[in-house]
């Protein structure tokens, strides 16, 4: 599994619900039999927001919630270790600027900038960032 990407949360949560699923989204997630994906540490955070939030409006019941992090276990996604504040912070701040990103989107671009791999996004903004930032986008195969 030496192949590596940056995963975001666009891609994540479209394999959760059945109506966010589309193609792309799932040949990440099977390309994920192959390959590792990296995550920056607020990932988790991001992930168990969604699901509370589509809990509260009845999307989700707590066991779907359960199911989809054990999923979510049993894959190859890493969080990356949180790097110290004042690095992470004087590395997002710039990337967010430059490229019209929330902290959120910036800390992805950011994580595929700083290890030099590919990013997985449904997200055009993040894409668009992407492409002038000079970072692939995973094109699972």
């Amino acid at each position: 599994m030496a192949v590596r990407f940056v995963v975001d949360n666009s891609v994540v949560m479209a394999w959760c619900f059945k109506d966010e699923s589309d193609p792309y989204a799932e040949r990440v997630l099977e390309s994920l039999s192959t390959s590792s994906s990296l995550v920056p540490a607020i990932w988790p955070l991001e992930v168990v927001n969604v699901l509370l939030a589509a809990e509260r409006r009845n999307r989700l019941v707590e066991a779907d919630s359960i199911r989809f992090i054990s999923l979510l276990n049993r894959l190859p996604i890493s969080v990356e270790p949180q790097p110290p504040v004042e690095g992470l912070m004087g590395g997002l701040l710039p990337v967010a600027r430059k490229y019209g990103l929330t902290s959120y989107g910036a800390s992805y671009l950011h994580l595929a900038m700083r290890h030099g791999i590919p990013l997985a996004t449904r997200d055009e903004k993040l894409k668009a960032a992407a492409k002038k930032a000079k970072v692939a986008l995973w094109v699972p195969k």
